[in-house]
């Protein structure tokens, strides 16, 4: 048990120390001091970001990096939100997930016409930074409120009569999926 403890803590020491290191080692570098200025932060911060809106126009493996930023924030912070007492917090990820959920089933079926045209994977991180930013003008709040929920309200009958079916379905796969498994067991 010690012996993973420690193993643990080591790992945990080394991202520590790589974290570590690309903040006061690699910064402290006289031929890149000048990034750590005050009076370049903005510099800093908006060439990265032209750096990655070049890259996801032109670079490859944009749809990972672009899924990354997509899924990798709203998670933690969905998690943050989770263990925090405060409803606010909840409601506004929980929004945000279903929004990402519509998004992407109706990517699904647009994603390879889509994926074609130069600016779109800029388009879509744009799009998702959009729909979790902390602003009064946040993209999951107004696409859920103005085009979600009316549908789902309009329609939430025949959508539960549909669920049912489904989830009856669903249940009878599984039964049948069982009952073949036991047969199966059975004849061994």
């Amino acid at each position: 048990m010690a012996g993973s403890t420690q193993k643990s803590n080591q790992d945990t020491l080394t991202v520590t120390g790589v974290i570590d290191w690309a903040k006061n080692d690699l910064l402290k570098d006289p031929r890149l001091s000048f990034l750590t200025e005050e009076k370049n932060q903005p510099f800093v911060k908006y060439g990265g970001l032209a750096l990655l809106a070049l890259y996801l126009v032109f670079g490859w493996g944009g749809q990972l990096i672009v899924n990354g930023i997509g899924f990798v924030y709203p998670a933690y912070c969905s998690i943050l939100a989770l263990e925090s007492t405060k409803k606010e917090d909840d409601t506004r990820w929980l929004t945000y997930w279903i929004v990402y959920a519509f998004f992407s089933l109706t990517e699904f079926f647009s994603d390879f016409l889509l994926s074609w045209f130069p600016f779109y994977w800029l388009a879509k991180c744009v799009f998702l930074v959009w729909c979790f930013l902390p602003v009064p003008w946040n993209g999951s709040d107004m696409i859920y409120s103005q085009v979600i929920r009316p549908f789902f309200l309009k329609n939430q009958t025949k959508i539960d009569k549909t669920m049912g079916k489904v989830t009856e379905q669903v249940n009878l796969l599984g039964d049948n999926v069982m009952h073949m498994a036991s047969d199966a067991v059975k004849s061994d």
